[in-house]
């Protein structure tokens, strides 16, 4: 069966995902229209594709346990010298985060995984480009502000082609039928591409 790569996350809602997304292809970020705006739960993991109903029904019982939380960006940081990365802010939300993702990769289930670095929650608006276009995305969007309540969150699934697809939605609360925020233009991968 093989494996697919993974990554779960909390889409940033329009309309402020679809403008960050832009500004990232504006600033030259060659993966800006491959990576849907989010707030990173667990990186990009390697998995059998046999593990995915394990994995679905671990997220379902971690979401069923959460429950909605304020999100707020604020302005910008960077993570440089270190990675060539500037973000926006998570100034509220960020506890809450943690504790998401701290669960979703728990070492008891199906998807445990290390980080690199220690878990920082942010939105990825510049990654691995030039710094003089960094310096830029850093200084036009410092002003940057966006507030929403977060319902919940949703696997994502990268296909051949590089670009990440929304695979499954997990709204918080057991047996909740709220709705999460939408990004245009993102929907699940044809059957027959999985």
């Amino acid at each position: 069966m093989g494996t697919v790569t993974l990554g779960v996350s909390i889409a940033v809602p329009e309309p402020y995902g679809s403008f960050l997304q832009r500004r990232r292809a504006s600033f030259g970020d060659p993966a800006a229209h491959a990576i849907p705006t989010h707030i990173t739960l667990l990186p990009p993991t390697e998995v059998d594709a046999a593990a995915l109903p394990e994995i679905e029904e671990h997220l379902a019982e971690v979401a069923a346990a959460g429950r909605p939380f304020p999100m707020r960006l604020s302005g910008t940081g960077t993570f440089r010298p270190l990675s060539p990365v500037v973000f926006v802010n998570v100034v509220e939300g960020s506890s809450a985060c943690a504790w998401l993702q701290k669960r979703v990769r728990d070492a008891s289930g199906p998807v445990p995984r290390e980080l690199q670095f220690p878990y920082h929650p942010h939105v990825t608006v510049a990654h691995g480009i030039s710094e003089e276009a960094m310096d830029t995305a850093y200084a036009e969007l410092a002003d940057f502000e966006a507030a929403w309540t977060i319902n919940g969150f949703a696997l994502y699934e990268q296909g051949a082609d590089a670009v990440w697809r929304l695979d499954r939605e997990y709204p918080f609360g057991e047996g909740r039928a709220a709705s999460l925020p939408r990004q245009a233009g993102l929907s699940r991968p044809p059957a027959a591409s999985r």
